[in-house]
């Protein structure tokens, strides 16, 4: 009868010393190290015209935005991850013994993938919902011109609101700015949703 062996779980420390190290990124959650799938190339786009606003719409104020290389902790849960996009107002404050890992952001974006969707929507969202900072989270998708915005209410409540097609323009109160979708999406050629493989009837 087979023994069952037991993986080793990693301290946080251990995880940032092999993270720092790696030549691709990886989270970190529980004693485990989850490797991270690199994007599409439209995923990517998406991700640098984000930046790109950002970067000419904050221009000059206390926040900033940050690409999918920065990590973040989220304290309350352990969970170390990069979100595609962060934008953090004022100082940049590090978690405990560390001064590359953020726990104060006011906004992140997600770009939606096929593989990602499912955690991005529902064990990430819950996890980054614990962040006190935390104003407002975007889903961005890939298929067609549409950001899913959910914004934190008074009552630790989250709010939904839709912005969907190339002329629709989405505010973002937490950073006082509104996003274009045609700037957000210039360039992309949206990838037609999986056709379902027919099933050929019985002879």
């Amino acid at each position: 009868m087979a023994v069952p062996t037991t993986v080793p779980r990693l301290t946080e420390s251990e995880y940032l010393a092999l993270e720092r190290a790696a030549p691709f990124r990886s989270e970190y959650f529980d004693g485990e190290m989850f490797a991270m799938a690199g994007g599409s190339p439209m995923h990517s786009l998406i991700a640098a015209n984000l930046i790109g606003e950002f970067r000419n719409k904050l221009k000059g104020g206390p926040c900033k935005a940050y690409t999918g290389d920065l990590r973040l902790k989220v304290e309350a849960t352990g969970l170390l991850t990069y979100p595609d996009v962060s934008v953090v107002c004022g100082p940049l404050q590090f978690a405990s013994g560390t001064d590359d890992t953020v726990v104060t952001p006011t906004l992140l974006i997600e770009v939606l993938s096929d593989s990602t969707e499912a955690y991005d929507r529902g064990e990430k969202f819950q996890h980054y919902r614990q962040m006190p900072s935390l104003n407002e989270y975007l889903l961005v998708s890939q298929r067609l011109p549409r950001i899913e915005q959910y914004g934190r209410r008074p009552n630790a409540e989250w709010a939904l609101r839709v912005a969907e097609g190339k002329d629709a323009k989405l505010t973002l109160p937490a950073l006082e700015i509104t996003l274009e979708l045609n700037e957000v999406f210039a360039g992309v050629d949206f990838a037609p949703a999986p056709i379902r493989a027919r099933v050929r009837p019985p002879v």
